[in-house]
């Protein structure tokens, strides 16, 4: 039976902690967002002091750090004025001697230290001289009939320069936790239920939780610690699984029910090219949600030119076949007229309409758009944000297909639902490779899709890293290409904290690149975002239709441009690119059946960081691995984006380093939900109370 006093008592104020009061309780919210007694407990140590060891004077050395030495007080004395007055006590063991400073509170030190005393001094190790020295040392004394060192582990905790200007340390914080413990008299409630508990060889709550703050050694800590790090994450989990849950019991979806005419015919007669066993796999995970009656809510994740808008083609058809229309949404103009042309061609070669609606549309066939749409004349519509406004309605929308969601807000995906009821199903898809964890923590209430094969006949693309002094030696090789009768793409990097610096850098970079190829016997293409759409679709043809050898562009290209004809991706100082900016513009090369390859322009001095990069993109052509690589230099916060990720602020969970216990928590909360989804079995009672307790939005009533 749950300890329902002890929830009312971790969710006291700390106020009421004895040696805390209201002034310090407010500097504890303010600095450690540390309100109530449960989040004091839940307060993990940055690290931990063994003072188990006593070193003598003899065995000290410059790179020891923080010790504790024995010792006897010889003589004190003041020494110097203003700011250089400070207090020093020789302190020797046998014929060895050192020496303890003290710059502030010096008449708590004067006061305390007895000359002939022994004492334990504890602190960080200096050496000025020959001389050893510890400055502001923790001072206790010793007998050496009844010694009594310390056993434990001496916790540090995170502190900030305001919480020592108010003498609040780490000694301070130890003393009330122990409080703390001391104040309750009753047992830290169990909620995770034992069959887990048992099977993961986890520590009981409670024990955990004093191991974390009074550990007898190092071993002990690392127990207490994935202890907690499974149950943050295992409740983390535990609330996407129920609202994933929620939303497929409901959230109807229009039903799917079976192919017809436009699906058989596309499939049978026109398909491009075989399709792999990847994309089959991932085409009946998703017809499998469009026929369930519920609204499916899918992330379909696949690297660059893995084949992921034939894919979407495809569960258009399905939708279609049943009555309904289809919407493709992207984010920028470029992607969104690459989408369409795909879609266009396809659908054509099966007599099936498709449009195109951006901020470029005209008044005109906007509205002949809009009038097809309501009529559910049109079929298939792909936009760009524009396919948002109030205005664009459908007779009955059956699939929403969102290309590189991270760069829509959730708020501007949500309108989507609104346009049909049933809600339409949602299809969320990436380029930008995240890894299984992090997939399963910032989409934990979404299904996923991997499509994990290149399509038959693609040649890996052969990355290399070049220093500028290179350079003649690539452009000699440009040129080869491009009497193959190949094409080559120049990127440069955008200098974000100026638009018209964007603009030189680049035109700097044209002219260099006409430096090495003159007109008119190489045409080149020129694309930038700060070009308007008409200006952007015209180079784009023009480099397209072969009638431009060599595109200078900034990262515009980074997303959609098939190109299959070109085989050369130059990457100007490749050093100021991120690793999945890196990858992303690679795969604008190696489409087509021909050896591509991209070549990483730096300066010759990188950082130890910047030179990673480099030997990443050069090992690995694989965006997942490529995407872990990048997860371990960047974190979550960045490669998701903190406004778009969701993910909460963990305490003990490391995204990047804790892969087995997130998916350990993730399998135990599927299972768990699939066999309680109400938590009415009496081994999941604890776990239920919990959660009711600590939820205050209140979410988890709904299971009663």
């Amino acid at each position: 039976m749950i300890q329902k006093s002890f929830s009312e008592y971790e969710s006291t104020p700390i106020t009421y902690l004895k040696g805390v009061g209201p002034q310090r309780a407010e500097l504890l919210g303010k600095e450690l967002q540390i309100f109530t007694i449960g989040d004091l407990l839940q307060l993990a140590p940055n690290r931990y002091i063994d003072k188990s060891k006593v070193y003598q004077i003899s065995e000290l050395h410059p790179e020891i750090g923080n010790v504790q030495v024995l010792g006897k007080i010889l003589s004190i004395e003041l020494i110097g004025n203003g700011r250089s007055k400070r207090l020093k006590a020789v302190f020797c063991y046998q014929n060895n001697c050192m020496e303890l400073l003290w710059f502030q509170s010096i008449p708590w030190a004067k006061k305390t230290i007895e000359v002939g005393q022994s004492y334990l001094a504890f602190g960080r190790v200096s050496e000025f001289k020959g001389t050893y020295s510890i400055s502001h040392p923790e001072i206790s004394t010793y007998d050496p009939i009844n010694p009594s060192t310390e056993k434990k582990l001496s916790p540090v905790y995170p502190l900030t320069e305001k919480l020592k200007s108010f003498k609040i340390d780490s000694k301070t914080i130890s003393q009330w936790i122990e409080n703390a413990f001391l104040q309750n008299t009753f047992k830290l409630p169990e909620f995770i239920p034992e069959e887990i508990v048992s099977k993961l060889k986890l520590l009981p709550r409670e024990e955990a939780i004093k191991k974390l703050h009074q550990p007898s050694n190092y071993q002990e800590s690392e127990q207490a610690l994935t202890r907690l790090k499974f149950e943050e994450i295992f409740l983390f989990q535990l609330r996407g699984e129920r609202t994933r849950l929620e939303r497929i019991k409901n959230s109807q979806g229009p039903r799917i029910s079976k192919p017809g005419y436009f699906f058989n015919e596309f499939y049978h007669n026109h398909l491009p090219f075989e399709l792999t066993e990847a994309q089959k796999k991932v085409l009946k995970e998703i017809w499998a949600d469009m026929k369930s009656g519920y609204q499916m809510n899918r992330l379909l994740q696949g690297d660059v030119g893995s084949g992921k808008t034939i894919v979407a083609f495809i569960c258009t058809l399905l939708a279609i076949d049943n009555g309904y229309q289809a919407c493709l949404m992207a984010p920028t103009e470029i992607l969104a007229q690459q989408h369409y042309e795909s879609l266009k061609e396809w659908g054509t070669a099966i007599g099936l309409k498709t449009a195109l609606l951006t901020g470029s549309t005209t008044k005109k066939e906007r509205e002949k758009m809009l009038q097809e749409l309501v009529a559910g004349e049109l079929k298939i519509i792909i936009g760009t944000h524009a396919v948002l406004e109030n205005r664009v309605q459908f007779k009955q929308l059956g699939i929403v297909i969102i290309d590189e969601q991270h760069r829509f807000g959730v708020a501007q995906r949500s309108r989507l639902w609104l346009k049909s009821n049933p809600s339409p199903h949602m299809l969320v898809m990436t380029a930008t490779p995240i890894p299984r964890t992090l997939a399963m923590t910032a989409h934990g209430e979404s299904d996923h899709s991997i499509i994990d094969q290149l399509p038959k006949g693609r040649k890996p693309i052969a990355t290399i890293h070049k220093e500028d002094y290179y350079r003649m030696e690539i452009m000699h090789f440009i040129k080869t290409e491009i009497e193959k009768g190949r094409q080559i793409y120049f990127v440069f990097p955008l200098i974000e904290e100026s638009a018209s610096l964007d603009l030189k850098n680049l035109m700097d970079g044209y002219d260099m690149v006409t430096g090495y190829f003159p007109t008119p016997e190489y045409k080149i293409s020129i694309l930038h975002g700060k070009m308007k759409a008409d200006e952007k679709e015209a180079e784009m043809s023009r480099f397209k239709e072969g009638r431009a050898h060599i595109m200078v562009a900034t990262t515009v290209i980074e997303v959609g441009v098939n190109v299959p004809n070109a085989s050369v991706m130059v990457i100007e100082s490749a050093e100021r690119f991120g690793l999945s900016q890196l990858h992303q513009l690679r795969g604008r090369v190696g489409r087509g059946a021909e050896q591509s390859y991209c070549i990483l322009m730096t300066k010759e001095r990188l950082s130890q960081t910047a030179k990673e990069r480099m030997q990443a993109m050069v090992r690995h052509t694989d965006g997942f691995e490529i995407a872990k690589i990048d997860l371990k230099q960047r974190g979550p916060g960045d490669i998701l984006g903190t406004k778009q990720s969701g993910l909460p602020s963990f305490k003990f969970i490391d995204l990047v380093k804790d892969e087995q216990w997130i998916t350990l928590a993730r399998y135990a909360a599927k299972h768990l939900m699939k066999n309680d989804p109400k938590l009415e079995l009496p081994e999941n009672s604890n776990l239920k109370q919990y959660l009711l307790a600590h939820n205050s939005d209140n979410f988890w009533s709904k299971i009663s």
